[in-house]
């Protein structure tokens, strides 16, 4: 069987097919409806599927079209050298080499674009990525024209090399032009190689299959070869050239003796000397063809000496042939695969393993010393022992064609370890005790604890009785040493023999440090927002009475060492103005609707009379300038001209629109063309009664 089959390569696509085949499968295998309403993470993972997808579908292509090409450096010689002079293997190497560079480029570029399309802040920047993710990796594609071209022009030359096995049992067959190679292989093979009657008709190799022996052999026909140099040889000749070099076979040189091929004997012999050297280790054998035409016996005496004198120098074989009488074939046949056998048979026989398997083989034939027939024999007291032993029970096991119920005594067969498992609770809850059966000098020790041994040593020889008690004074020693450290980091000296209310008076000094230091911090990051930006402006947690309640407020201050009359009163007077603010703004903004929510909005804690009274008085004005307004504006004055019952109604319906539109306005961007209404599909198809709309 041949070792590789390039005729099951898959076609390599052209650059613009591999294109239409990418993203055409990239189209059919995703999704491909998104809508601005999507969550923005949605909108990013359905960009991101159809990069990963388009760069897995490349590379997966890209890798199929390098593991079908043979590697050079991996396949036979033969083949190497082969594929070297048909196609260059530089430029075979640079191609595949560039369909890899395309394939790392192609995922280079999937990576970063899709790291870019992770931070996309809205369905069209993510969709501008996405194309031109796929745009590069399609220009990648575009510039590998001219090697998808070369390696397809490969691929269907590889396609159409005959499948030849480098390893089995071959026969070779070489000489100048029109010698009668071709015509001798359609003699002894099924080959049908074209035979005509001028030089180079066949120019490529072609093999053929024949059986000797009930073995099979590969009979292998290679074009002319001309004598002269071998940088002179074309493409044709090397072939030939490469098969002599490489392959393990019989060759058979053919001589025209009849030089009715075109080239004189003298010159067949010269070429015979020129590729002598690719005939070492080979068997070889000499044929004379074409004896129909001109005996041998009747040859020229001075060719048919140059013929001779080439036998002699070789140490080959001679035989003659014709392949229109067909005088010669099968004896040529038969004697070339004769070599061939021997030479195998002989170099597995020199080889170094042939020593070891003959020096381990030693065969003996045993003879009868006498005519006395000897049966097996089994001494009687291993039949006594084997009475002796108790039957084992068999319960818990399934019955077999040996069980004897009769033969076996229950009371007399000791309990197995499984039936004391079942009793004592199954398996996982018993478990056998195997210390009874320890095989030790002394009984009396099998049940003994056993002892833990380290570097040769047992840990009970070194076990201390008052170990507990030297713990304690290690441990109170340690905290020793620790609290004298931290004395000695704050630059004071150990207080180990101040009373009570030294310690307390040390401790608030240490608190007190520990605050300037945290004050000192706080004003080195002035230029940094303390609060984050994400909880500002977020209600406090109703259960934190210190950030609500101003008298908490002060005494945690207080306690800190910092002034707090200015910080409380700042907080009060700064709370006044925001509430008066915000009610302007939003009863210019919303309307008179939302002045029950100012009321909530302006703390009127802590508040003089006379600060309560302007702040409603504000109130009542502004409550007719929007009434006033509404009424220039020819705006509804009732609720009930909304559609809605009361004032408190129309502050909760607009209280909705808003945190409505907060779900999709930040989600947005400005190159977004928004559907806000999408038709349900099963709401609007099929056949409806007249006058009605029901919904299927």
């Amino acid at each position: 069987m041949p070792v590789y089959n390039f005729k099951s390569m898959n076609p390599v696509p052209t650059a613009s097919e591999l294109i239409d085949i990418v993203l055409m499968r990239t189209q059919r295998r995703t999704p491909t409806v998104i809508h601005p309403g999507y969550k923005i993470t949605r909108i990013r993972s359905f960009y991101m599927r159809k990069i990963k997808f388009t760069q897995q579908t490349i590379s997966e292509r890209l890798s199929n079209i390098l593991m079908d090409f043979p590697r050079l450096n991996d396949i036979h010689p033969f083949y190497a050298d082969l594929c070297n002079t048909l196609y260059d293997r530089d430029h075979y190497k640079l191609a595949l080499g560039q369909i890899n560079t395309a394939r790392s480029l192609v995922d280079s570029i999937a990576r970063d674009m899709l790291r870019m399309v992770k931070y996309g802040d809205s369905l069209y920047r993510c969709k501008c990525l996405k194309r031109a993710a796929l745009g590069r990796m399609c220009t990648v594609l575009k510039r590998q024209k001219a090697s998808l071209a070369y390696l397809e022009e490969v691929r269907k030359h590889l396609s159409r090399l005959p499948a030849i096995d480098p390893n089995t049992r071959t026969l070779l067959m070489c000489g100048l032009p029109n010698v009668g190679k071709s015509s001798f292989m359609n003699k002894i093979t099924r080959g049908n190689v074209d035979v005509q009657p001028y030089a180079f008709t066949t120019k490529s190799l072609f093999v053929g299959h024949c059986d000797y022996k009930y073995l099979r052999w590969q009979v292998i026909d290679t074009p002319g070869i001309l004598d002269h140099p071998l940088e002179e040889r074309n493409t044709i000749e090397m072939q030939a050239i490469i098969a002599l070099a490489h392959l393990t076979c019989s060759v058979l040189y053919f001589v025209d003796i009849s030089e009715q091929c075109g080239y004189t004997i003298e010159q067949q012999c010269s070429l015979f000397r020129s590729i002598k050297p690719l005939f070492a280790n080979k068997q070889l054998i000499v044929v004379v063809n074409k004896v129909d035409q001109q005996p041998w016996e009747t040859l020229d005496p001075v060719k048919k000496d140059m013929v001779e004198d080439l036998v002699k120098e070789s140490n080959c074989s001679l035989m003659t042939m014709s392949n229109i009488s067909e005088h010669g074939v099968s004896e040529v046949k038969m004697a070339a695969c004769d070599k061939l056998l021997e030479s195998r048979v002989d170099s597995r026989i020199a080889g170094k393993k042939i020593d070891g398997v003959m020096n381990r083989l030693q065969v003996f034939y045993p003879k009868p010393r006498d005519h006395v027939k000897r049966e097996a024999y089994v001494p009687d007291s291993v039949l006594n022992d084997k009475s002796s032993v108790p039957q084992r029970s068999r319960v818990g096991y399934a019955p077999t064609v040996n069980d004897d119920d009769d033969d076996v005594d229950m009371h007399d067969t000791p309990k197995l370890a499984r039936e004391l498992m079942w009793e004592n609770g199954g398996p996982g809850v018993w478990a056998p005790d195997y210390r009874d059966i320890y095989d030790l000098k002394d009984d009396s020790w099998k049940y003994d604890a056993i002892p833990e041994i380290i570097d040769g040593k047992n840990i009970a020889d070194f076990v201390d009785p008052d170990i507990l008690r030297k713990l304690e004074e290690l441990e109170r020693e340690e905290e020793q040493i620790v609290s004298e450290l931290e004395a000695a980091k704050m630059g004071e000296d150990p207080e180990s023999d101040l009373d009570s209310e030294e310690e307390a008076a040390v401790e608030a000094i240490r608190e007190r440090k520990k605050t300037i230091k945290m004050m000192k911090l706080a004003n080195n990051s002035r230029n940094k927002p303390v609060v984050p930006l994400e909880i500002r402006g977020k209600a406090k947690d109703k259960h934190d009475k210190g950030a609500l309640d101003g008298q908490e407020i002060k005494k945690k201050l207080d306690s800190l060492g910092i002034e707090s009359e200015k910080i409380v009163e700042r907080g009060r007077k700064m709370a006044v103005e925001r509430g008066r603010k915000r009610e302007r703004s939003v009863s210019r903004l919303r309307g008179a609707q939302d002045d029950a929510e100012m009321e909530d909005v302006v703390d009127t804690e802590g508040m003089s009379n006379k600060q309560l009274k302007k702040v409603k008085k504000d109130q009542q004005n502004a409550k007719k300038d929007e009434l006033s307004r509404a009424r220039s504006h020819s705006r509804p004055r009732e609720p009930s001209q909304m559609g809605l019952k009361d004032e408190k109604s129309v502050n909760i319906a607009l209280k909705l629109e808003r945190e409505g539109r907060k779900a999709w306005v930040g989600g947005a961007g400005e190159g977004d063309q928004r559907k806000a209404v999408h038709l349900v599909k099963w709401c609007n198809t099929g056949k409806k009664r007249n006058g009605t709309h029901y919904q299927r």
